[in-house]
């Protein structure tokens, strides 16, 4: 019996590992290798499938479980640590993008309800390729890294709300209050739904399926879960991505929705796959090319208009303009989700076929540069932004002077701390403990705004401008220490700081080893990458559990940081230039702490002489933790109590012996 479904699945899972291939060469997103598989076999590329309705029942399948994921990774907790970037930053963006396009498009003789839908399309940008890319070059914890995920989380929640207000627009209704209240209770008992699920019916069920230790039933049940409030929302009226969103958001209040997301992530990305291909397949590609121009305008336009928008947004939160460009550069494509709202759009008459292929050419084409324009934002935020600063940096939100704020510290012979994140804080913290005086520099301005009131001797800058290095008497300083995650930026401080001065000791921070050698080039002194500095300090540990001598260690570590890393960074440590004088002579004994359980009065409640420890188990006492005081004089009239830590020293087996002993008759 022959499944023609069959083989459009090999077809097309064929031609996505050769194109995907392809596209990875050149680094081009996997969506994109998707988006190209579908024009390829699409019926107007050349028509290799034949099972259009059944692509697209597996479509609709991808775009559940990609919901599905979203809300299981979406987190009330989280978004709070953030919410100013998400609620402020997304908010701006989402409705002045809407604002412009509806003026836009109803210039261009459109309705209101088509222009605001329009609006809603172009609003959304590609959480999946732009994310992809950002951790790829290792910033996504930069500060553009953090406005850009910040405005798409919001993106991606006020996708639901859109997906609802899209019916009413289609003038489906002529009672639009009846239509709103209607969707108003529809939305209270869904809401009361996940509340009451995720706090009592969700955790009930998968403690109960998880004590069964059933891989397969586990996943059974939370495919079940997605899949019935899905059901559910569509029995009401909603979409099916609103209930699938929402059953994420059911289990993401559970401890259980880590083990469930890697459970359903490698369905997601199969189907997912399956979603990016429809869309390909929709492409009508001689569309695109008998309308180029207009094509080209109108994505010229979008990218413009996105671009702006986002630029302001970070504005707003008060970031300096090189890194608003950056965010402006990043997400000004049309995304994946915009796709998804599109369907409901042509369902509602919101959206006409010659409109929609219109829509799919920019998207396609917005999303297509979007790898080459974030992998040179850098060098064209520069060039975009040269104008503006006119050769000289404004001074930014909030920095301000010594003689303005007594609480900075004098700025002469100091440290200069650029960053406050992890390291930033704790090489802040060492500095304060040693009363050496600091400052400060960092991006975040609600960070700088709230250490200042703790006291912290902060200002707000970007540390690339030789003018905010200069206002922080840089040229005075004796140490600075660049502690950011933007490798670009880093680059840039070094080049800035030693335009300024060549005297000061420049430390820098880096995530990757391969960015050593270009900060030593420009001028660094010493570069510490942490993926090294990580593998040291786990081998020191191992080193200390073998009780190798402190000062060996030391010596051994200093090598190979005096060697930049040549050891680790070389084929197994061959290459190296690092002495091979280190000889491990590991003694035969361990240092372990044991806690007396037993109640045996052979051990307990006599003098250590008298319970013969030492000749029953091998082992040595040398000293005892009792009532939270340590006993270091131990001798021959010592007595051991019953819940005493033991710290002995002995081989690895006669201490295990003797622990088995202390633990029995312990409960």
């Amino acid at each position: 019996m022959e499944i023609p479904l069959l083989s459009d699945i090999v077809i097309i899972l064929g031609l996505a590992v050769v194109v995907i291939l392809l596209f990875q060469r050149f680094r081009l997103p996997t969506i994109l290798g998707f988006l190209a598989t579908g024009v390829i076999a699409g019926p107007y590329g050349l028509s290799l499938i034949t099972a259009t309705h059944d692509i697209e029942i597996l479509a609709e399948i991808g775009v559940i479980l990609l919901l599905f994921i979203i809300g299981m990774e979406f987190s009330l907790r989280s978004l709070a640590l953030i919410k100013r970037t998400v609620l402020l930053g997304g908010a701006t963006q989402v409705l002045s993008t809407i604002g412009l396009v509806w003026v836009v498009m109803l210039l261009f003789g459109f309705s209101h309800g088509e222009s605001v839908f329009m609006g809603f399309l172009i609003a959304l940008s590609s959480t999946a390729i732009v994310l992809k890319i950002l951790q790829d070059k290792g910033e996504i914890n930069s500060p553009q890294g953090r406005v850009v995920l910040g405005i798409l989380i919001f993106q991606d929640i006020i996708v639901v709300p859109m997906m609802l207000l899209t019916p009413l627009m289609g003038g489906e209704t002529e009672d639009i209050g009846s239509a709103l209240l209607w969707m108003a209770l529809k939305g209270i008992f869904v809401i009361v739904f996940v509340l009451i699920s995720a706090r009592y019916l969700v955790p009930m069920l998968l403690y109960a399926v998880a004590k069964t230790k059933s891989k397969e039933l586990f996943i059974l049940c939370v495919v079940v879960i997605c899949f019935a409030v899905a059901w559910l929302t569509s029995s009401l009226g909603l979409s099916l991505a609103l209930g699938a969103f929402m059953a994420g958001l059911i289990i993401s209040e559970s401890e259980y929705s880590h083990q469930a997301t890697s459970n359903i992530l490698p369905f997601r990305e199969i189907f997912t796959s399956f979603f990016f291909v429809s869309i390909g397949m929709l492409l009508d590609f001689n569309f695109m090319l008998q309308n180029f121009p207009i094509i080209l305008f109108f994505t010229i336009l979008t990218v413009i208009i996105k671009g702006t928008v986002a630029t302001v947004a970070a504005r707003i939160l008060q970031y300096p303009l090189r890194i608003s460009l950056l965010v402006g550069l990043s997400i000004f494509q049309v995304g994946e989700f915009a796709f998804i709202l599109s369907n409901t759009g042509i369902t509602h008459g919101l959206l006409s076929a010659e409109m929609y292929q219109y829509f799919l050419s920019v998207s396609l084409l917005t999303m297509g540069v979007t790898p080459f324009v974030i992998q040179y934002y850098q060098k064209i935020a520069g060039v975009i932004g040269a104008p503006f600063s006119s050769g000289k940096q404004p001074m930014p939100y909030n920095v301000t002077t010594p003689e303005e704020h007594g609480d900075l510290p004098p700025l002469d012979d100091h440290i200069v701390i650029i960053g406050y994140g992890v390291n930033g804080r704790n090489v802040a913290k060492a500095a304060r403990h040693a009363q050496i005086p600091y400052v400060i520099v960092e991006l975040n301005a609600t960070t700088v705004k709230n250490e200042r009131k703790l006291g912290e001797p902060i200002v707000y800058g970007d540390a690339v401008h030789p003018m905010i290095l200069s206002h922080i008497n840089i040229q005075k300083s004796r140490v600075v220490v660049v502690a950011i995650s933007d490798p670009e930026a880093t680059r840039r401080i070094i080049a800035s700081i030693r335009e300024i001065s060549d005297r000061l000791h420049l430390i820098v921070r880096t995530r990757f080893v391969q960015e050593m050698e270009e900060n030593y080039r420009l001028g660094a002194d010493e570069v510490i990458p942490e993926e090294f500095e990580t593998s040291i300090e786990i081998f020191t540990r191992v080193l200390n559990k073998y009780l190798m001598p402190r000062d060996e260690i030391e010596n051994f570590t200093q090598m190979i940081r005096s060697d930049n890393y040549e050891m680790l960074r070389s084929m197994a440590g061959l290459k190296s230039n690092v002495s091979t004088n280190f000889n491990l002579d590991l003694p035969e004994i361990e240092v372990a702490s044991l806690r007396v359980l037993t109640k045996d009065e052979g051990i307990t409640g006599k003098p250590l002489m008298k319970s013969g420890v030492r000749h029953r188990f091998n082992v040595t006492i040398v000293a005892i933790k009792r009532d939270g005081e340590t006993i270091l004089n131990i001798d021959a009239h010592t007595y051991i109590h019953r819940e005493d830590i033991l710290y002995v020293v002995g081989k690895p087996g006669e201490i295990m012996r003797f622990n088995n002993y202390l633990k029995a008759d312990g409960f």
